[in-house]
């Protein structure tokens, strides 16, 4: 498997992992209520807490990326691109959004705009060298 297609798989599990962790944060799974909870079918949910509405946002905020990087990543493979700038951008968008889980879980407002806005640069890098090659 090639390097875009093995960060598409890699964003997949880092998405999923997100969206777990904000389900079993929710339900603080590590009580014996809460583990209780989480096998139910969770219609009794106690208010978020602060970390468990970062933790819902950061998942949200994941899977809508994880989206859109899915979609370019497949239509550069689809396309036969094998642009090293391409790659780069997976690669900025892929490290950034790792970085993004912590710093948003830590609530650290202005460094997580800049973390994201990094991953969308990553996202932009791939869209314009995916159109440059197509031109």
């Amino acid at each position: 498997m090639n390097p875009l297609l093995t960060l598409v798989i890699h964003m997949a599990v880092v998405t999923w992992l997100t969206l777990l962790a904000a389900g079993l944060i929710r339900v603080k799974a590590w009580t014996v209520a809460g583990t209780l909870l989480a096998f139910g079918n969770r219609d009794d949910l106690p208010e978020a807490s602060a970390l468990a509405g970062r933790a819902e946002r950061t998942a949200r905020n994941t899977l809508e990326n994880f989206v859109l990087f899915a979609a370019i990543a497949l239509i550069a493979q689809a396309a036969a691109s094998q642009s090293p700038r391409i790659l780069l951008g997976a690669q900025v968008f892929f490290w950034s959004r790792l970085l993004f889980i912590p710093v948003y879980y830590a609530g650290i407002k202005y460094l997580r705009t800049v973390v994201w806005l990094a991953s969308i640069a990553g996202l932009g890098m791939m869209v314009y060298f995916l159109l440059q090659g197509a031109a």
